[in-house]
């Protein structure tokens, strides 16, 4: 799947986009997330909560955004039980969800830091929804840092539940539970 939006392509990630998506996600984080979080909460997260998750890359539910070659946002669904988090660390066989009884997740979204606020995370949003439907699901559920908040909420999804997720060095982060039927 090749599809254009604008000046945007937007594209199933592949094996091969691992370091430029890794390289992508470090530099958001540390970046736009700095705004939100502490810099000790930030190091602590990259890899268990925020990292590249390769089954998604595998299930083909991972997208990526390019400009003039470049990846300028990543993200996806999951047909998988994780709600969140990298692979690093994380057994292997995440159990795949029923889409007559389970939530679909969204998952792992990302964007460069020059590209913020321009629509990438809508163009991943609306890519993903459109994949979840086709894959038969009904509700979809996600973990938001509390800076992705507004971004689901203005696109119907609402809050479930907040809560801090635990991190390694007895650290913790905020989270936003949010789901939306389909």
């Amino acid at each position: 799947m090749n599809k254009a939006s604008g000046i945007f392509n937007t594209r199933r990630a592949t094996e091969g986009d691992a370091p430029a998506l890794e390289a992508l996600i470090e530099h958001s984080v540390r970046t736009l997330l700095a705004k939100h979080y502490s810099v000790e909460q930030l190091a602590a997260a990259l890899g268990p909560v925020f990292g590249l998750d390769r089954l998604l890359v595998r299930d083909g539910t991972y997208f990526i955004v390019e400009r003039a070659g470049a990846a300028v946002g990543c993200g996806g669904w999951s047909k998988r039980r994780a709600v969140y988090g990298g692979d690093r660390g994380r057994p292997d066989g995440d159990e795949e969800l029923c889409p007559e009884t389970d939530a679909a997740r969204v998952r792992a979204f990302f964007v460069h830091p020059d590209w913020e606020r321009r629509g990438i995370g809508r163009l991943l949003l609306q890519e993903s929804e459109r994949a979840i439907r086709a894959a038969g699901f009904k509700r979809i559920e996600l973990v938001a840092t509390v800076a992705g908040e507004p971004l689901y909420a203005a696109h119907g999804y609402r809050v479930a539940a907040r809560a801090d997720a635990p991190l390694p060095g007895g650290l913790s982060l905020r989270t936003v539970h949010m789901i939306k039927g389909l």
